[in-house]
């Protein structure tokens, strides 16, 4: 199983995320980036394309046999179920339809996804605010790994079954870390999600579903899409807790790589986020960034000081709501 080395704990700090005041300093210098906020008229048809595009897949996938099933979820379907989800992350923050319509952003979202073959929407939308406003909270934003995973996935190889489980863990660490209510809108994403599913079963079987969620599971995994995960906020350099990359796979993400300017302006949608770091740039180019998502997945797993625990933790004083 390799050998057990690197962190024993999170990265404490006593002080706020460096997004607020940032933010503050760039809308000083520059009001103009005010005028990028607001919904992406594209966003829409991009990603209604995306889920027509998967489920004519469903269709050419039936008759498949299954080990081109698995292949073509992990290659192909896994990418777009993946990019989905990053556009579901775009939508939860009303860049689709704008804050006037923020119902319709909501619906859009159940739209964007269907072809993940699991409910998934609703509850991100929920969780994901905590993350911004309370990035690095403990008990708060359940995008810091438990210390149960901590302590238990720090040799390489069990950092690479980490990876591998990511989904499942993303999916589960709210119930542990951070119990909501379900809200309504859960239970309707669900209801939708399912009923479209069935649908999927009776025209063509249970190929095209095993398609879609085995494309979800694997490409969220460990796949270099899913570099983001862990490019975006694990500590590589001592105090920096944010990390943008500005390669190529931005093109098929919606620019999520670009994540230090969307902790900054998270009501700019992805697709302007590099006009963002063009305007700003003297407040971008001197920060730590990647280079490669790739690189990324391979340095969690090898090196000893990045693991699960490699992330900054802090304390919110505040009234939870039971």
């Amino acid at each position: 199983m390799g050998t057990t080395g690197g962190r024993g704990d999170f990265e404490w700090v006593y002080n706020d995320q460096p997004h607020t005041s940032r933010r503050r300093e760039i809308l000083a210098k520059y009001p103009e980036i005010k005028t990028l906020m607001g919904p992406d008229p594209q966003l829409k048809w991009v990603v209604s394309g995306m889920v027509l595009t998967q489920f004519l897949a469903c269709y050419m996938v039936h008759n498949l046999p299954w080990k081109w099933i698995f292949f073509w979820a992990y290659a192909f379907g896994g990418c777009i179920n993946h990019s989905l989800t990053l556009a579901i992350h775009d939508i939860s923050h009303n860049v689709a339809f704008g804050n006037k319509l923020a119902k319709w952003n909501r619906w859009f979202a159940i739209w964007a996804n269907l072809p993940i073959g699991v409910p998934y929407s609703a509850s991100f939308k929920k969780y994901h605010i905590d993350h911004h406003r309370y990035l690095g909270g403990d008990k708060l934003d359940v995008d810091i790994p438990t210390d149960i995973e901590g302590w238990f996935f720090s040799t390489p190889a069990r950092k690479v079954l980490w990876l591998f489980l990511q989904p499942l863990f993303y999916a589960l660490r709210p119930l542990v870390v951070n119990p909501k209510p379900v809200s309504l809108l859960e239970v309707q994403n669900a209801v939708v999600q399912v009923l479209v599913d069935l649908i999927l079963y009776y025209l063509w079987g249970l190929k095209p579903i095993v398609y879609l969620v085995a494309g979800s599971i694997l490409c969220m995994g460990l796949h270099p899409i899913s570099g983001h995960f862990i490019a975006e906020h694990y500590m590589f350099l001592k105090g920096h807790e944010t990390y943008s990359y500005y390669g190529a796979l931005n093109l098929i993400t919606f620019n999520v790589g670009y994540h230090m300017e969307h902790h900054d302006f998270p009501s700019i949608p992805g697709s302007k986020l590099p006009q963002v770091k063009q305007i700003a740039a003297e407040f971008y180019d001197t920060l730590p960034q990647h280079t490669s998502w790739t690189r990324v997945l391979w340095d969690f797993v090898f090196d000893d000081s990045i693991g699960p625990y490699a992330r900054i933790k802090r304390e919110y004083k505040i009234v939870k709501q039971g």
